[in-house]
């Protein structure tokens, strides 16, 4: 029989969060009644196939501990400058018992589904590759400064969602060389493509919002509603 591959979650969260103009760094921020962390925690540890949660945190984060205890396999480490530092220092927190993958999400997505999530990680295992939660681009892209320059064509444009799922020697080989190189990794997908391997995109719900501005935490608590309302019938 063959073993079940070893999975570890990694959350970035050592971001201030500064445009959403609070005095604390986004990921405290309430969301009907909870953090938004709490609600990414809670969705992930519904997760059984995770062995380990690791939630990246600056190292003088004051909030983290006041919050409650969601799941005994979430444990924190310190962050980085950058979110690619973040994920990496997570990496070499996890390289004393290594996990066969590892699943990245955003601290900020609290809206991502279960049903997503099993489909990401079922889709990678079998094709034994790396790949990201996607969702078609609807919009009509322009490109330009102060004018539209040029429309760009969306046929084959996607939006990057998390999770993003890869092999954990991969990603940690990628990440390392690339950050090493200079290379601009702006989420752990660009670092594997930058190592030249391949990346799978699995559509995702478009409800997958990432809360970055006070605008987008209304439309979380609005789309937090309607998922709960799904979920009860």
């Amino acid at each position: 029989m063959t073993n079940k591959p070893t999975i570890a979650a990694i959350i970035p969260a050592a971001g201030v969060g500064s445009r959403m103009q609070h005095n604390a760094p986004k990921q405290y921020i309430k969301l009907a009644g909870k953090t938004i962390l709490e609600h990414t925690l809670t969705k992930l540890s519904a997760l059984a196939q995770l062995n380990t949660i690791v939630v990246a945190l600056n190292e003088n984060d004051p909030y983290f501990e006041q919050l409650p205890v969601i799941d005994a396999r979430i444990v924190r480490t310190c962050g980085g400058k950058e979110r690619a530092d973040s994920v990496l220092n997570s990496l070499l927190f996890l390289a004393a018992n290594p996990p066969d993958w590892v699943l990245v999400h955003d601290a900020a997505r609290p809206l991502v589904t279960i049903d997503d999530i099993n489909t990401l990680i079922n889709e990678c295992i079998n094709a034994d590759e790396g790949g990201i939660l996607a969702s078609k681009v609807k919009d009509t892209i322009k490109r330009g400064h102060i004018y539209a320059e040029q429309t760009v064509p969306r046929d084959d444009l996607w939006q990057a969602l998390t999770p993003q799922f890869f092999k954990y020697e991969d990603l940690k080989n990628a990440l390392q060389n690339a950050l090493a190189s200079g290379a601009v990794i702006t989420d752990e997908a660009s670092a594997i493509e930058w190592a030249s391997k391949p990346v799978k995109l699995i559509p995702g719900r478009s409800d997958n919002i990432k809360i970055t501005t006070p605008e987008d935490l209304d439309l979380a608590g609005f789309l937090l509603q309607k998922q709960q309302n799904e979920n009860a019938l």
